[in-house]
C-alpha cells in the first residue's frame, strides 16, 4: 500500500511571519534544515509528497492571488531544484469562520487518499500547529508536530528514516504491579508516581536531563518495605530502555564526559559540593562498578542502601556497563547528582546518526 506525508507549507516549509501571510519577497525564508532534510526523505524512502495549507482568503481582497503566487512558485522552483517534487498540493481558500469541510483539520480536500489505497496509519501529517495534530487523527494517521512532539526537522527524518523509540513494559508480581512507558526522543515529560517521593523526584532527573518522555506507574507493597518497589522498578525501567532502543543502529552507544580524564571517567556533573561522574555503555551486557558511599540511612523516604541495588537491576535489564562515582558530603545532592549525570550519560548514548546508520560494533550484534 502506498504511504503518504501530508506536509503544512507555513510554519513548517516556510517560515510563517506575525500576518500569518506571505504575500512579499522580504517575508519569503525556509524553515531551517527544511530542505535538506525533504531531499533525504525524499531520495531514500517511499512516501508520496502533499501539501496541505490553508490560505485564508486567497483570491479575495484580503489576500489577493498576485501576492501569492510569486513566493509560493519561487518555493516550489526551489524545492525542485533541489530534487524535491510534491505529488499532491491541496490548498483551502476558506476563512476559519467558513466553517468548510476541506479547510484543515477537515478531510474534504483528501477524499482520494481516504479510499483504502494508502496506508494511512502509517503516513504522517507533519505540521506546526494543532489542527494539523487534529487532521492526523481525523486521517488516522500519525503527527509530527514542529514544536510540540518533535523540535526540528532534522529529529522528524529520523524518525520516518530510523523510526520511533518508544516502548512499553507492564511488570506485575505478588509484591508490585509496574506499568512504564517511555520515548527515547521525547522532550523530558514526565508522569510518575511509584509511592515514594524521593524515588519520584531522582526517576523525573532520568527524563528531564535525558530528554526523554517518561511515564512511570508503580504499585508495590510499601506495607512491607521498599525494597521491591524499587528493585522491580529498576528492572522494568531498563527493560524498557533495551526495547525502546532496537537493533541500536546509528547510535552513539556509550556515554561519557566529551572533556574526561583519567580522574574524570565518565560524564560528570557537579552539584553543590558534590561531583558525580557516570560512564556507560550499551553494548549488551551488564555490569556495575559503583563507587559512592552514604552516611545517612535514607534520603527522603528511601533507603540509601537501595541506590545500588537499582542500578544493579536497572543496569542488568538494560544489558548495559554503568560506571558511577559520587564526591561530596550532601546526601541529597550526592544521589539528585548521579541521576542526573546518568541521564546525560543517557542522552548521548542514545543519540542517533542516521547518516551513519551502522552497527557501533565490530561483533556485528549488540
Amino acid at each position: 500500500m502506498k504511504q503518504a506525508l501530508f506536509i503544512d507549507r507555513d510554519g513548517t516549509i516556510l517560515v510563517e511571519p506575525d500576518d500569518e501571510q506571505i504575500d512579499s519577497f522580504d517575508k519569503f525564508q525556509f524553515v531551517q534544515g527544511v530542505i535538506r532534510n525533504l531531499y533525504f526523505i525524499r531520495t531514500k524512502l517511499d512516501f508520496e509528497f502533499v501539501m496541505v495549507s490553508n490560505q485564508d482568503g486567497l483570491g479575495t481582497s484580503s489576500y489577493p492571488e498576485a501576492d501569492f503566487w510569486p513566493t509560493h512558485n519561487l518555493m516550489l522552483n526551489t524545492l525542485r531544484s533541489e530534487g524535491i517534487e510534491f505529488d499532491d498540493i491541496l490548498i483551502d481558500r476558506s476563512f476559519p469562520e467558513d466553517n468548510l469541510p476541506t479547510r484543515k483539520p477537515g478531510t474534504g480536500m483528501l477524499g482520494k487518499y481516504m479510499t483504502g489505497e494508502y496506508d494511512l496509519a502509517n503516513s504522517y501529517v507533519i505540521g506546526d500547529r494543532q489542527t494539523d495534530r487534529q487532521l492526523a487523527e481525523n486521517l488516522g494517521c500519525k503527527a509530527l508536530i514542529l514544536g510540540d512532539n518533535v523540535r526540528s526537522w532534522d529529529e522528524i527524518t529520523e524518525i520516518l528514516f530510523a523510526g520511533e523509540r518508544t516502548a512499553s513494559v507492564r511488570r506485575t508480581t505478588k509484591e508490585t504491579d509496574i506499568d512504564i512507558c517511555l520515548n527515547l526522543d521525547g522532550t523530558g515529560k514526565c508522569d510518575i508516581s511509584t509511592g515514594l517521593g524521593f524515588f519520584d523526584h531522582m526517576l523525573e532527573q532520568i527524563g528531564k536531563h535525558g530528554s526523554i518522555d517518561l511515564y512511570i506507574h508503580v504499585n508495590g507493597d510499601l506495607n512491607v518495605d521498599e525494597h521491591h518497589t524499587i528493585e522491580d522498578t529498576g528492572i522494568a525501567l531498563g527493560e524498557c530502555i533495551y526495547k525502546a532502543l532496537g537493533d541500536k543502529r546509528g547510535i552513539e552507544r556509550y556515554g561519557y564526559d566529551l572533556n574526561g580524564t583519567a580522574d574524570t571517567y565518565g560524564y560528570t556533573l557537579p552539584m553543590d559540593d558534590c561531583l558525580c561522574q557516570v560512564a556507560l555503555d550499551f553494548g549488551g551486557r551488564a555490569w556495575l562498578v559503583w563507587d559512592a558511599e552514604f552516611k545517612r540511612e535514607r534520603v527522603g523516604d528511601m533507603p540509601t542502601e537501595m541506590f545500588l541495588h537499582f542500578f544493579k537491576s536497572f543496569s542488568d535489564a538494560a544489558r548495559m556497563n554503568l560506571n558511577i562515582k559520587a564526591e561530596g558530603d550532601n546526601e541529597h545532592h550526592k544521589i539528585e547528582g548521579i541521576f542526573k549525570a546518568l541521564a546525560r550519560s543517557i542522552k548521548m548514548a542514545v543519540k542517533r546518526d542516521i547518516y551513519k546508520f551502522q552497527l557501533p560494533s565490530s561483533k556485528g550484534v549488540l
